[in-house]
């Protein structure tokens, strides 16, 4: 077998006995180093300890761009895996470090790396936890469309909203402009209501009324569009890796990768 190959097998699969190694061990280091990240924002403990942090977040992050570069090596199209998610947050996961000397708080950022431990569900064979995150990622690709649709109505609405209240209870009763009224508008539609703004007419409060009922039904619509997606999608997705551009949620007798063509494991 081929180095690249090889590779691809340790990194990206947990199959076999050197995988799943290699997996433990990544998963072990990055829950140190969020621990660590954590720790760090304690002023108490980081003041005293500071070269100590210091040093063991360069050697984390020495392993993890090692790590990343030999992602990078080990698939056929690197560009594939670079801009997935994944490759994304690996990324972010490391270049905090090294942005340090320009704006030092950026550190925090590297807690990004706790995302990388959804790799749990593969290395500990949880499949049925990973497919239903690959159901529910491609019912979210599936969803987008109608989704943009309706936030758009929604944005829509409130602006409508919010430009009434401003004409109906004016600048009075605390609605001082129209971006205010909008932003009224918001938090009384998502039913959150920090109550910073309420009406103090009888006819803003009837559209207060209104827009809170509204409230309700427009959260119940994202959900119900992504849980028909679901349902189309649901037992058709595996998680196999392809290792050509390392991308998963095939249908589960794919033969091939729909994302690149090349012949699956």
């Amino acid at each position: 077998m081929r180095i690249k190959e090889k590779l691809h097998e340790i990194i990206f699969e947990a199959d076999t006995k050197e995988g799943k190694l290699f997996d433990v061990i990544l998963l072990v280091l990055i829950f140190m180093s969020v621990f660590l990240v954590i720790l760090s924002s304690v002023d108490s403990i980081y003041i005293n300890n500071k070269l100590i942090f210091q040093n063991l977040e360069w050697l984390f992050t020495f392993l993890f761009t090692i790590e990343y570069i030999l992602r990078i090596y080990s698939v056929k199209r690197p560009f594939s895996y670079i801009f997935s998610f994944m490759g994304i947050v690996d990324f972010l996961a490391i270049i905090p470090t090294y942005l340090v000397f320009l704006f030092p708080p950026i550190r925090f950022l590297v807690d990004i790396r706790v995302v990388r431990l959804i790799r749990i569900f593969r290395v500990f064979k949880l499949s049925r936890f990973l497919k239903g995150a690959r159901t529910m990622e491609v019912a979210l690709k599936s969803s987008k469309p109608k989704i943009v649709v309706f936030l758009l109505l929604v944005v829509i609405l409130v602006i409508i909203l919010g430009t009434l209240m401003f004409i109906v209870e004016g600048k009075q009763n605390g609605f001082e402009n129209i971006p205010k009224s909008i932003y009224w508008a918001i938090v009384t539609l998502t039913t959150v209501g920090y109550g910073n703004v309420v009406p103090a007419t009888v006819v803003g409060k009837i559209i207060s009324s209104v827009v809170m009922i509204l409230g309700y039904g427009i959260i119940a619509v994202p959900t119900g569009i992504v849980s028909v997606e679901m349902s189309k999608n649901f037992d058709k997705i595996s998680t196999q890796s392809c290792k050509s551009c390392s991308k998963e949620g095939h249908d589960s007798n794919a033969v091939h990768c729909k994302f690149c063509g090349d012949l699956l494991n």
